[in-house]
């Protein structure tokens, strides 16, 4: 890329593993993949994940996602993996990288195809490469970042970059020459809250109020949200999810974000129910129709909001199912984090805080890769500006 790796860290890089690449992670033996999966806080690196968003049609060259595993093997052991796609477009990244691209086109570079690190169509922090437990994160990182330095150069692809990624991992990158973009992202934290009534006590008394004014507005028309495990959710409303998840990208247009197909949806009940929570909103006495469903997903003491949509629009249907019975339920699971996903500046009025999430970038090209590292400081020092301020909105009591 645009400077060589340094020479302290070539030492560093296991000459004898042996770097192989593949088109497809069904390539890859699912218990040796999960074996380095399984130990991180994200659940959206797991093999069952990733396989279902390759056979159900979600990834593939028709969507522009093109599988491009990298993997470390030593004496048949699988050391390291890389989740990664090469990309003729920036959809579905959830990472905004069109200024770059716009800034390529105007230098008369060429910034598509890319390779990108993440999981696909997810923007939740915790992306890195899967290590092999006591074999030393770093020197394995070095070593699949200059395996992919290669592989770009020999492919003709204008760099790589890796979307929200776990922040420590992030730092042992800067290493390979990786630069950081901070973006912004919602995250709830459980700070030993006994019951829901104790997370509102933190709120001003108006906002306390309304939020409770917008619970039993939807009581009093009879309406009722439960949280269900994946694994009791019947088979048929995984389908429904995806109807509502279809309708509510659909109503935004070109601006919605519909990457996932039925298929999907279908195969989260046999793959991956054991990760999956459901808010399911009901007439009372209808339960088998939903009003209204959204998709979570839980590992450990984090929970992630996913998906969501509604068969017709209820005041305060939105809020209930994504916000406050989600967060009600975290609070009785002992969940500590609750992630509810992009964008949406209600999400602070509900008390979720603004955190920084970064993106790793290096390009091929040295103008490129120049132009980035003048740049960045600056634009990161606004969107750092922009999250303090969004944090100010917050309602919470003040002390």
């Amino acid at each position: 890329m645009s400077k060589s790796l340094p020479p302290a860290a070539e030492e560093r890089l296991r000459p004898a593993a042996q770097a192989r690449w593949f088109g497809g992670i069904h390539e890859i033996d699912r218990e040796r993949w999960d074996a380095l999966a399984l130990p991180l806080e994200t659940p959206f690196l797991e093999w069952d994940w990733l396989r279902l968003l390759e056979s159900s049609g979600s990834v593939g060259p028709a969507a522009g996602w093109i599988p491009c595993h990298l993997t470390l093997w030593e004496d048949g052991r699988l050391l390291a993996a890389a989740p990664l796609y090469i990309k003729l477009h920036s959809e579905g990244e959830f990472v905004f990288d069109r200024l770059w691209a716009e800034a390529a086109r105007r230098l008369g570079r060429r910034y598509y195809p890319k390779l990108v690190g993440m999981s696909p169509f997810t923007p939740m922090i915790g992306y890195r490469f899967l290590t092999a437990p006591g074999e030393g994160s770093a020197a394995l990182g070095l070593r699949l970042a200059a395996e992919i330095e290669r592989f770009c150069c020999r492919a003709g692809l204008s760099g790589s970059a890796f979307h929200f990624v776990d922040p420590a991992w992030g730092e042992e990158m800067g290493a390979a020459g990786y630069r950081g973009w901070v973006h912004q992202s919602f995250l709830w934290e459980n700070e030993g809250y006994g019951d829901l009534e104790a997370f509102l006590a933190r709120f001003t008394s108006a906002r306390r109020r309304l939020i409770r004014r917008e619970r039993r507005a939807l009581r009093e028309q009879g309406i009722l949200t439960r949280m269900i495990p994946g694994e009791r959710l019947p088979p048929e409303l995984y389908g429904r999810m995806w109807d509502f998840y279809a309708a509510t990208n659909d109503r935004f247009g070109p601006w919605g974000c519909r990457y996932l197909t039925r298929s999907f949806f279908l195969g989260l009940a046999e793959r991956f129910a054991r990760r999956l929570v459901f808010s399911v909103a009901c007439a009372a006495g209808r339960e088998e129709d939903p009003l209204g469903m959204a998709l979570l997903v839980r590992k450990g003491e984090r929970l992630y909001g996913r998906y969501w949509g509604c068969r017709e629009e209820i005041r305060y249907l939105h809020f209930e199912t994504c916000y406050y019975r989600p967060i009600e339920w975290a609070i009785a699971e002992g969940v500590r984090f609750f992630d509810p996903g992009m964008g949406g500046e209600h999400k602070m009025l509900r008390g979720f805080r603004s955190v920084p999430n970064r993106s790793l970038h290096r390009f091929v090209d040295p103008v490129l890769q120049g132009l980035l590292e003048r740049h960045l400081p600056a634009v990161n020092e606004l969107e750092l500006e922009a999250i303090g301020e969004l944090n100010a909105q917050v309602p919470f009591r003040r002390g």
